[in-house]
């Protein structure tokens, strides 16, 4: 099956979507796009038209003038120190909801894997095209299964079209999540043995399945490690990593030199002769966007006079310096920008800009070059080379003046050969949207390797050196990472191997597809979050030499983006809470620990 559909534009293709506002209501009946004949199934191309609802899962950087994409937009972590426009960020929930979508929109998709096996199950077609169907069903039913339980536990398990007539499976009972989890393991192993396209970066793909199943895998056996304290099922999972990852190194796939181009490229080659991700070696999967068809508007977010969600003072001490050592090693700590005085500011007429006592007012640049100059390399992709805040605005060539909440901008996603119309407009932003590439392999397969134990030096090479190399950092060895015993090492006791494995995969994939929160949730890690307890989350940067931060809040000369506020750390908010409406309709749900 060959379908090069631009994600997101379904609907457009004049196939209407399903509602997802609620599973019970909504699913009670088949839904009207998916109640056809049995010899509807026969046909390869009506089955085709239903798959490829299946690609509007994946969000991206989000469709048209929404903000629902998972890059950038997703700002619980303790990489952005407020949401979007500067605002607050609590918990994604204080209070138990009557209906999410959280809850809703996977069963709304299960419904419809569901469907698709059945019908194509009974079906005329040949055997190979029948397990290919069904292989992507399968693997986007364990798709949703996963993001059910990571979010929920234990989660009803549906494994067919409900029949609206048998109220026992309708109002099921919650299914334990090692049981759901065990069912997503042979689903994604069914879609990796019988998808027939080997490749394709933007079509279901046995490469596509593995990389899936990597991620899925590593979060279900960091949760059997830190949570259920289970080594054999742990074990279990990691070494399914293992198994998916293991292809990928010695395939054709290729880290790209450019560590930005994976975010800020467009679908194919622009007019100034830039690659576009479809010929990017390191691509295994991505979500298009075309100009003038369908867009988005991440770039327009992070680059308006909208405060920007910047980074954290934690995100940017986390990036190693250009030597190997972390920022707590370093005897002469080089962290504070130089002012730069660019003269009197001029009014729209050209004339001197004054202040209450008529003094003129000066524009400065607080100029971060030379820090972001002994860092990372990664670093100075994702942010300016400024700092920027209320009262000291910054530009980029095709850019409105911005402002950041934590003083750190986000340059990550910006394309210079974008026009300023295409960029300060929403839903006129056409880059395109990795969603599975060779880091996010390379990442998985040294994490569970290291959690096994069997990691190597040669493991290493192949894998997190290679990210090193990219980010101008020196190669390391398996003993020198479990040597280095960094001083902010804060993950309760965890290996220093384990912590330098996650430090870099927290600084490669920053701001990426909600990584940090899920990261911290698998390793039960989330009251890092809590800011009474870890002030730098809310914190941003150094401003201890600017001449005037009247417009900001500082503390400890630090940009403060808490606005007086706190975010205190509950071991409820491991897990969402069921909505309320659901308990209502299903008596046989209960509610998750914590929530009332």
């Amino acid at each position: 099956m060959k379908k090069y559909i631009l994600l997101g534009t379904v609907a457009a293709l004049g196939l209407s979507m399903a509602s997802c506002d609620d599973f019970l209501n909504d699913n009670r009946y088949p839904l009207s796009e998916q109640t056809v004949a049995p010899e509807f199934w026969d046909n390869p191309t009506n089955v085709e038209n239903q798959i490829n609802y299946f690609y509007e899962s994946f969000a991206g950087y989000g469709n048209g003038t929404g903000t629902n994409g998972t890059f950038y937009y997703t700002t619980l972590s303790d990489d952005q120190g407020s949401a979007m426009g500067g605002d607050f960020r609590n918990w994604t929930y204080t209070n138990v909801p009557a209906s999410s979508s959280n809850w809703n929109a996977p069963y709304t998709e299960i419904r419809r894997c569901n469907i698709v096996i059945e019908g194509v199950t009974g079906s005329t077609l040949g055997d190979t095209q029948k397990a290919n169907f069904i292989a992507i069903a399968r693997l986007m039913r364990a798709y949703q299964y996963y993001q059910l339980v990571r979010a929920y536990g234990d989660v009803p398990l549906v494994e067919k079209a409900l029949d609206p007539a048998d109220e026992a499976e309708l109002f099921g009972p919650r299914t334990a999540r090692n049981t759901v989890m065990d069912f997503v393991l042979e689903d994604l192993n069914y879609a990796v043995a019988n998808i027939t396209a080997q490749d394709g970066k933007t079509v279901f793909s046995k490469d596509m399945a593995n990389a899936m199943k990597a991620e899925i895998c590593l979060f279900e056996g960091a949760y059997a490690k830190y949570h259920a304290e289970d080594k054999a099922r742990s074990d279990k999972f990691f070494t399914e990593v293992v198994n998916a990852t293991t292809p990928f190194l010695t395939s054709s796939y290729e880290l790209c030199d450019d560590y930005q181009s994976l975010y800020n490229s467009a679908r194919s080659k622009m007019p100034n002769g830039m690659p576009g991700l479809d010929t990017n070696k390191e691509i295994i999967f991505f979500k298009p966007y075309e100009q003038g068809v369908f867009m988005h508007s991440l770039c327009d977010w992070s680059g308006s006079s909208t405060p920007i969600a910047g980074i954290t003072r934690d995100a940017f001490e986390s990036f190693l310096f250009l030597d190997g050592k972390p920022m707590c090693a370093q005897t002469d700590k080089v962290e504070i920008g130089t002012v730069v005085d660019n003269g009197e500011k001029k009014d729209a007429d050209g004339k001197p800009v004054v202040d209450s006592d008529g003094n003129p007012v000066h524009e400065y640049l607080f100029d971060i070059s030379n820090v972001l100059a002994v860092r990372d390399k990664r670093l100075s992709a994702i942010i300016d080379p400024a700092v920027y805040f209320t009262g000291q605005e910054y530009e980029r060539p095709n850019t409105m003046p911005m402002t950041s909440s934590t003083g750190y901008g986000v340059t990550k996603f910006d394309n210079l050969a974008m026009s300023y119309e295409d960029v300060t407009t929403a839903n006129r932003n056409y880059t395109s949207a990795p969603l599975f590439w060779l880091a996010r392999i390379y990442m998985a397969y040294a994490e569970a390797k290291a959690e096994l134990g069997t990691l190597t030096d040669g493991d290493l090479n192949a894998t997190v050196n290679k990210l090193y190399a990219r980010a101008g950092l020196p190669a390391q060895t398996v003993a020198g990472l479990q040597a280095m015993n960094a001083a902010d090492n804060n993950m309760d006791g965890v290996s220093s191997l384990l912590f330098e494995i996650r430090r870099c995969r927290r600084c490669e994939f920053m701001l990426d597809d909600g990584i940090r929160y899920w990261d911290l949730i698998r390793w039960k890690q989330l009251e890092l979050l809590d800011n009474t307890q870890h002030p730098n989350v809310f914190l941003g940067a150094n401003v201890s030499t600017y001449p005037n931060t009247s417009g900001i809040t500082v503390k400890n000369g630090y940009v403060d983006s808490s606005m007086g506020m706190n975010r205190k750390f509950d071991a409820k908010h491991y897990f969402y809470p069921v909505p309320s409406e659901q308990i209502a309709l299903n008596k046989q749900l209960t509610q998750n620990p914590g929530w009332k």
